[in-house]
């Protein structure tokens, strides 16, 4: 049995926080084969990269148009106020995050508690009682980790008098075996970058570093549009 399957049951309606990044989106697509019925939410925080990440979004689910994965919701949850001079949201004098920065320079404060709390409200008001988050083994955040989402889970039922669970389907798996899942899929439309420049990707931030290596090492042609082409190696 695959960790799909564990988590979820045949049929079951799964509601998918999607970012527009491959992880994902491509989660979406792969619960939605599987039979589940998935409905994909995207929380708009109001940072500096989202109105791109939500066209790639909109156009990647356009593309791939399963029957089982239902129209796209989209949230408001603005955090300007309390991240004040922060780089993700184009206010802050500290620069984005580039290829040699390590993972921890892309922590957002609280993000995590912020897509649930909210999402796991609309799915108590619906009837859902699974939300899937496209999570990876290699995430180093401890709002990631399966004790957070495990803790987080009984706080939320307690507050919403529900049996709401979390899950991490990808979360012992690193992003090149994801990305390998989604294949067949058009990838070049999910969205992973910092700093946008014109629509595109802009090729040198932390995670289009990171999105090279993905690609790279699932041995995968990257048909990303990078505004500054770079190198897809995978050291």
């Amino acid at each position: 049995m695959s960790r799909l399957d564990a988590d979820t049951a045949a049929g079951e309606a799964v509601a998918v926080l999607v970012s527009g990044g491959a992880d994902s989106a491509i989660l979406c697509v792969d619960l939605a084969a599987r039979g589940r019925r998935v409905q994909p939410i995207y929380v708009r925080f109001g940072l500096r990269w989202e109105a791109v990440e939500l066209d790639h979004l909109s156009r990647f689910l356009a593309a791939v148009a399963r029957p089982q994965i239902q129209p796209l919701l989209v949230f408001e949850e603005p955090v300007r106020e309390v991240y004040g001079s922060h780089w993700s949201t184009g206010r802050g004098a500290d620069a984005v995050p580039d290829a040699e920065t390590p993972d921890e320079a892309v922590y957002l404060p609280g993000r995590n508690l912020l897509l649930t709390l909210k999402a796991a409200i609309w799915c108590r008001q619906n009837g859902v009682e699974r939300i899937a988050l496209g999570s990876l083994g290699s995430n180093p955040f401890a709002d990631s980790s399966p004790s957070f989402f495990e803790s987080w889970a009984g706080v939320v039922n307690l507050g919403l008098g529900g049996r709401m669970r979390f899950v991490r389907p990808y979360g012992d798996l690193h992003k090149a075996e994801v990305l390998r899942i989604g294949a067949e899929w058009p990838l070049e439309l999910t969205f992973s970058c910092l700093n946008p420049v014109d629509g595109k990707h802009c090729g040198v931030c932390n995670k289009c570093a990171e999105r090279r290596r993905g690609f790279a090492e699932a041995g995968l042609t990257d048909r990303t549009s990078y505004a500054c082409a770079g190198s897809t190696s995978a050291a």
